[in-house]
Parts: structure tokens; C-alpha cells; sequence
């Protein structure tokens, strides 16, 4: 007994002598519970929406009223045709509200006006919510104007909803752009961590940097195969999305190509950073497999609104590169918006690779002193 309560002392010393591993271990049942319990929802809270208004009159502005003041919903003003649409395509709003012409006449005479309401369905989910919701409060204050009218109501009340960007409700929509922010990750840092630091464990990173190469380009040399290969990988995701699924690809594909390729850079660089300060490829492993990926999956949009998160982590999930990829590859694919529409993530993903990339580099020089 003596001798077996000696070696679980010095199997407890082994194990918290890794102290990365060790963090990472009694960290992760912390961050998990915040995150999903914080994340994971699909319930709506303050989703931006605007009104376009044909009629102008006291019926019209109480509903905008009723809309607003729920907890759903934040009407961001009122609107035209021409800048709805835009704001559809900038991500601006998820709804509209369209009043016709006469609405306070027609509920006045007894009859229910046709509202109609526009939703986003980039996000079949929150799509098909939105409109539940919407219809729910209109219906709910115009059968409270029809009972005051004066005349018995001659129609049902009518609210049409107009799905756009996915007529048919399809969730590979949402999806695909999400799946592929995520292989990109992992095969970019993970594989490029883990293969950088194979070659400290087994010590041929010296034989490497006694060659004529510059520190710099051998690094670089060994992640130039990863951007290849998620190349290859974002060629075979279109293909199956578009010709299996049938997700569309509206917008540009060189466009989409860009993005990956930019979004690919900030993996590699991410992966060249683990490498840097990781000891053993089971600690790069756990770092990008781990630490990397739940982010993607909860604070992304790839699944969950960031929208609907509480603040705090909405504020966490501007640091995910996957956030600002997802959405513009899902702008370029399903809404077919061109660059300038999506300037501002490609500018954050720039911004991210260069600074990343910079950020490694130095740490890899550090250590190899």
C-alpha cells in the first residue's frame, strides 16, 4: 500500500507539473457552463427592425408602438424600399414591417388590411421566430382596433410574411458557411501547431534552422501545405453545398475564394502561435482542438445569434475570427452582396493575420533563444 500511495504522489506530481495542461483541465468545465449556459439560445431579444409606413396615421404609429415596446423587438426607424434593402444586405435589420396605404380606413370599416412582414431567413430559426412573433403583436393590436370599429369585421386579420434570401427555410443555408469557418480552423491551427511542434519534441526544429532558410521562411514553409489542402477543402465544400444541398452561391466566387484565403491566414497564423507556446502536441492539440473550437461553434453565429447573447459575450465574440467570416461568406453566398458590403470584415480578418502573424513570429524567435 505504501508503495502504491508513492507512485500516485508522483503520478499527482507529473500531472500538475504541466501547468498549461493543467489550466486548461480545470478551466474548461468553467468556461463550458458559461458558455453554453449564456450562449446556447434561440430565444429573440432586441432584433433590430423597421417599419416602412404607406399610411401615416394613429393606427399605424400604435402598433410601431406595441412593436417596440416589446422585449422581442427594436424598431430602428422608418424606411423606404430602396434602404430596407440595403439594411437587409449590411445586416442592419432582421425584419420589416410594411403598412399599406388606408390601414386606419380599412380597420375603421370593419376590415382587416393586409400588413406585410419581411424577415432575413439567413437564419431559417430565427427567421421562422421573428415571424411568429411579429404576426402574433400585429394581429393581437389589430383585433383590439377591429373591436372598437364601428362595424363588424367582414375579413380575418392578415399578416403575409415574405421570407427572403431562403424561401424554403433551408438550415444547410445557415450551416455550410458556419461548417466551413470551422475546418478551416481546425486543419489550419491545429495541423500547423501540432506539426511545428513535432519537430521541437523530436528535436529536428534545430537540423531545420541550421539550414541556409531564414527562421522565418521555414516556419512558414511548413503551413503553405495547410493553405493548400483548405483550399482544396473550401472547393469541395462548395461543390457538395451547392450541387447536394442546393445552398446558392449568388455573390462572387473569386470574392468567396478571397475570404477564405484571408480567413485561412488568420488559422495558420492562430496555429503558428499555439506552436509557440506549446511544449508537446498534446498541448497544441488540446489548445486548437479545445480552446479554439468551442468558440467557434458558440460565439460565431455559426449556430446560436450573437445578437440574442448577453453583452459581456458579444463583446468576447468580436476576437473570433470565425464571427466575421461565417457572416460575410454567408452576405457573399446566399445574399450575393459584393465587397464593399462585407469591407468591414475582410478589413477585421486583415487586421487579425497581420497581427497574429506578427505576434508569432516573435514569440517563435523568443523561445528558440
Amino acid at each position: 500500500m505504501k508503495q502504491f500511495l508513492s507512485f500516485l504522489k508522483k503520478e499527482m506530481y507529473h500531472i500538475m507539473r504541466d501547468k498549461a495542461s493543467m489550466s486548461i483541465l480545470l478551466a474548461m468545465p468553467i468556461v463550458q457552463i458559461l458558455l453554453f449556459g449564456y450562449a446556447i439560445s434561440n430565444d429573440i431579444n432586441e432584433s433590430s427592425t423597421a417599419i416602412i409606413d404607406q399610411s401615416h396615421d394613429a393606427t399605424t404609429t400604435e402598433i410601431v408602438g406595441h412593436i417596440n415596446a416589446s422585449e422581442y423587438f427594436h424598431v430602428v426607424g422608418y424606411m423606404d424600399e430602396q434602404s430596407a434593402d440595403k439594411a437587409f444586405r449590411e445586416n442592419k435589420i432582421k425584419s420589416v414591417v410594411i403598412f399599406p396605404k388606408g390601414t386606419e380606413e380599412r380597420i375603421t370599416r370593419g376590415d382587416a388590411p393586409q400588413i406585410d412582414i419581411r424577415v432575413d431567413a439567413t437564419d431559417p430559426n430565427e427567421a421562422s421566430t421573428l415571424s411568429s412573433y411579429l404576426t402574433m403583436i400585429i394581429n393581437q393590436s389589430v383585433a383590439q382596433k377591429l373591436q372598437k370599429a364601428p362595424f363588424p369585421a367582414q375579413k380575418n386579420i392578415s399578416a403575409k410574411t415574405n421570407i427572403m434570401y431562403n424561401p424554403q427555410m433551408k438550415s444547410s443555408y445557415q450551416f455550410v458557411p458556419g461548417v466551413m469557418g470551422l475546418i478551416l480552423l481546425l486543419i489550419c491551427a491545429m495541423m500547423t501547431s501540432v506539426g511545428v511542434v513535432k519537430e521541437k519534441e523530436k528535436g529536428t526544429m534545430e537540423v531545420l534552422l541550421v539550414s541556409p532558410l531564414r527562421p522565418v521562411f521555414i516556419i512558414l514553409a511548413k503551413s503553405v501545405p495547410y493553405l493548400l489542402i483548405s483550399i482544396l477543402n473550401v472547393v469541395s465544400i462548395l461543390l457538395l453545398s451547392h450541387y447536394l444541398l442546393g445552398v446558392p452561391i449568388n455573390g462572387s466566387i473569386f470574392l468567396v475564394f478571397t475570404l477564405a484565403i484571408l480567413y485561412s491566414f488568420v488559422a495558420l497564423s492562430l496555429g503558428l502561435l499555439i506552436s509557440a507556446i506549446s511544449d508537446t502536441q498534446m498541448e497544441a492539440m488540446m489548445l486548437s482542438g479545445i480552446v479554439l473550437m468551442l468558440p467557434v461553434i458558440l460565439l460565431s453565429g455559426m449556430v446560436f445569434p450573437i445578437e440574442n447573447m448577453p453583452d459581456a459575450l458579444q463583446w468576447l465574440s468580436n476576437i473570433v475570427p470565425a464571427r466575421w467570416f461565417i457572416s460575410a461568406m454567408r452576405d457573399v453566398m446566399i445574399k450575393g452582396v459584393d465587397f464593399f458590403s462585407i469591407a468591414k470584415e475582410a478589413i477585421i480578418l486583415f487586421i487579425m493575420a497581420v497581427v497574429l502573424t506578427t505576434v508569432s513570429i516573435l514569440k517563435f524567435k523568443n523561445r528558440l533563444e
